[in-house]
């Protein structure tokens, strides 16, 4: 549960025209490249770029690319994971799409193939991020037609999910009151498991005594058998997701052959072993592993990592990130990472919460060479890792910023958001000299110092069992609120990571007018918040203006029919930030479920309607989409007579729907 995520008229396409147009290739000047490709509904499509790659040796483009290719071949996986009829209905649509002879110009293909992208960026029929199911614009009769035209076929079970709103409507459902397991359509369990079966099969397999849990349930399917009895269907090689599982195994075993170094290669070696048994004892002993091989120029996230998309918190979507570092930038921002202890000690925390020695934090920026799984197409832009406790306060953990995916979001988006709901010109001012760099800073400090902070009381248990169903959140804001505690603080300017506390002010400018307004513009009227990141933000921010309100730290000022908020004292409004980190890390350090659900509930989810309303029809004039979603690089191998690689070529696709369809044909591996 450590990642940091960025809030952000389809074109003619190949497959939409007829007519092919010509990948990029090697990219060309900065200011010549091709950032945003198209937008359809609430989502652009960007290009990143990935610095770096022509100065790898051959050895480290190798194990760039089988990195690469290991990550796309469980893309099926997720598919699977965020709904049961997701990879027939995908497969269904990449048949169509790639196949179709009819009018191209008529309006049930223009919302086919709209319908088609909604489904590749979201990996699925509900929305990445609000967990919506979409609805087709075009009828289902028309459908059924197209299909058998195509070849293609679908059960009735899945044609009818896709048409019949009352059917699985929420992919994840939060709501409290209900049972959130059965509400919920991710395919994580068995459509007749329940909350409380859930409960009562792990609390037979942990104790909060357990110096060492396992991340129990991360990668398995809990289902009930012919015989009614609970169990869990293991993703591993020989089990659930095998065939693919089998062709990540592959890539990944050619990885081990072209490792930078022995540390790094024993940590391939284990994640190897780990998909081959699904031995979760495997998956410890690798973020051990992974967590000590500091060195060398390439690292990766793989595996069943965030549980996000679990009701529960429990189990893990798959998802993969190849990454190179970028050392001038890594270097640049070291300063943190060395200086955890003292911000630690520095914190607000209760002083038995805080860890009395930091170890092993790293935070290098990096740029990403391709992503796959519940990264792609919407990615996050900082990671922290392992999730677990216990590994993290005895080996560390790592820090990384995908410098490159937020060069390409800054690259392709404007300063319209700021200038419609800033309060003043000076917010917009200091938004445009010091916005850019506030939020790396943030990022920085959300993944390196927030994550890394804090210790759990002994005996308590690891927060997705002691906090279900708000262990995401609390997480995010206990993070969020340590970037956010330290960026005004002058030790960031000592260590001449920011200019001055202008920096701090900005973010603080754009935290506010996001949590409280801005993120309200990804939801639909009438519905409240039940993604993590987003309860996490509107609980910060609402929080803060609330209990400021007896000072005036935060106003709310009405002018010319429109809302704004004015920070009035950025120190006392640091100040609160600080008495919640505190509180938030009390609630984690305890396992104090009452306190965090109060929380999350009274700050965090619900919504205002009037204020939502105001916020979607001055948006909308913008026509500027809130989510950002990436087409990959593609690596090339260039051979020799004999079929050995000489060298890897980056090129640079600029069509989401050729991508998807790509993707779709050379990695399929499930059925």
């Amino acid at each position: 549960m450590k990642k940091l995520i960025l809030l952000l008229l389809p074109v003619c396409s190949f497959f939409a025209c007829g007519k092919q147009q010509p990948a990029s290739t090697a990219p060309p000047a900065t200011g010549d490249f091709k950032w945003t490709t198209e937008s359809f509904v609430d989502k652009k499509i960007i290009r990143y770029q990935v610095p770096g790659f022509d100065k790898l040796t051959l050895q480290q483009k190798k194990l760039v690319y089988f990195l690469t290719q290991a990550g796309l071949a469980g893309r099926d996986m997720v598919y699977d994971q965020n709904y049961r009829f997701n990879l027939p209905i995908r497969q269904a649509l990449d048949k169509i799409v790639a196949g179709y002879k009819g009018d191209k110009n008529g309006q049930d293909w223009s919302e086919l193939l709209l319908y088609a992208k909604q489904v590749w960026f979201s990996n699925g029929i509900h929305h990445h991020y609000s967990h919506d199911k979409f609805q087709p614009g075009f009828p289902k009769e028309w459908f059924e037609k197209t299909l058998t035209e195509a070849g293609a076929t679908l059960s009735p079970e899945a044609i009818a999910a896709m048409f019949d709103p009352k059917i699985d409507p929420k992919r994840v459902d939060q709501r409290d009151g209900v049972d959130n397991v059965l509400a919920s359509a991710v395919n994580f369990h068995g459509p007749d498991v329940t909350t409380a079966d859930v409960k009562a099969f792990y609390e037979a397999l942990t104790t909060s005594e357990d110096p060492e849990p396992l991340e129990w349930g991360l990668n398995s399917r809990l289902e009930k058998g012919p015989d009614g009895k609970l169990r869990e269907n293991v993703w591993k090689s020989g089990g659930m997701y095998g065939p693919a599982i089998d062709q990540v195994v592959s890539w990944l075993q050619k990885a081990v052959e072209v490792a930078e170094n022995e540390p790094q290669k024993k940590a391939l070696q284990i994640l190897v072993g780990y998909f081959k048994t699904g031995d979760l004892k495997k998956w410890a002993e690798f973020n051990i592993a992974w967590t000590q091989a500091t060195e060398g120029d390439i690292d990766y996230i793989l595996g069943f990592v965030e549980v996000y998309h679990d009701p529960m918190s429990m189990r893990g979507s798959y998802e993969s990130i190849v990454q190179i570092n970028d050392f001038e930038a890594s270097e640049r921002m070291k300063v943190l990472s060395g200086n955890a202890q003292w911000f630690e000690d520095n914190s607000p925390l209760l002083p038995n919460h805080k860890k009395k020695n930091v170890t092993g934090v790293t935070y290098k920026v990096v740029n990403t060479a391709g992503e796959s799984g519940d990264a792609s197409p919407a990615t996050p832009i900082g990671v922290n890792l392992p999730n677990s406790n216990w590994i993290r306060t005895k080996y560390g953990s790592k820090s990384v910023s995908l410098g490159n995916i937020e060069d390409a979001y800054n690259k392709s988006s404007g300063l319209g958001l700021t200038q419609e709901f800033a309060h003043d010109e000076e917010e917009i001012k200091r938004s445009e000299e010091h916005g850019e760099l506030a939020g790396k800073l943030t990022t920085a400090l959300h993944e390196v110092l927030g994550h890394a902070s804090g210790v759990l009381e002994p005996g308590v248990g690891e927060p997705s069992k002691t906090l279900p169903g708000y262990s995401s959140a609390l997480e995010e804001a206990r993070a969020d609120l340590f970037a956010l505690y330290y960026i005004l603080d002058p030790k960031l300017v000592e260590l001449k990571v920011m200019p001055s506390l202008e920096v701090g002010k900005a973010e603080y400018d754009s935290y506010i007018r996001n949590g409280l307004m801005l993120q309200l513009r990804r939801i639909k009227p009438g519905n409240n918040i039940e993604e993590a990141h987003m309860r996490n933000r509107q609980l910060v921010a609402l929080w803060a203006y609330e209990m400021g309100k007896k000072n005036n730290v935060i106003e709310k000022v009405t002018r010319d029919g429109k809302t704004y908020y004015d920070i009035k004292d950025y120190e006392k409004l640091r100040g609160l930030f600080g008495e919640l980190l505190k509180e938030i890390q009390r609630i984690k350090s305890q396992g104090d479920a009452k306190a965090g659900k109060a929380l999350v509930e009274n700050y965090g989810v619900k919504v205002d309607p009037a204020l939502h309303q105001e916020v979607l029809a001055r948006a909308e004039k913008l026509n500027l989409p809130p989510y950002g979603g990436f087409i990959n690089p593609r690596l090339v191998p260039v051979t020799d007579a004999q079929g050995n690689i000489t060298d890897i070529k980056v090129e640079y696709p600029d069509d989401f729907t050729r991508q998807m369809l790509e993707y779709g044909e050379k990695y399929s591996f499930l059925k």
